[in-house]
């Protein structure tokens, strides 16, 4: 069993928790998914400031087995890949 914490910004809480539900999890707790092999806690932290601009951040705690592990994370980071210019 692997444990990774992953700090994220600019991507709402509640969307994480879709995205996470779309990758085949179901909600057990207001803060926690889990699906086949991985459960992930995510926790709001206090925005991330530069000057005025304001960006909500979440912390992920994410138990993953080994056998799952790889997949997932690719996965979760193929959904929340965000495109910039």
């Amino acid at each position: 069993m692997k444990t990774l914490v992953h700090e994220m910004r600019g991507i709402p809480f509640f969307l994480l928790k879709e995205y996470l539900q779309e990758l085949g999890g179901q909600l057990t707790a207001e803060d926690t998914v889990a699906g086949d092999g991985w459960s992930v806690r995510l926790e709001r932290m206090e925005p991330f400031r530069l000057g005025s601009l304001e960006v909500g951040q979440t912390r992920l705690t994410m138990e993953l087995r080994d056998d799952v592990a790889e997949d997932f994370l690719e996965r979760f980071r193929l959904k929340t890949l965000r495109a910039g210019g």
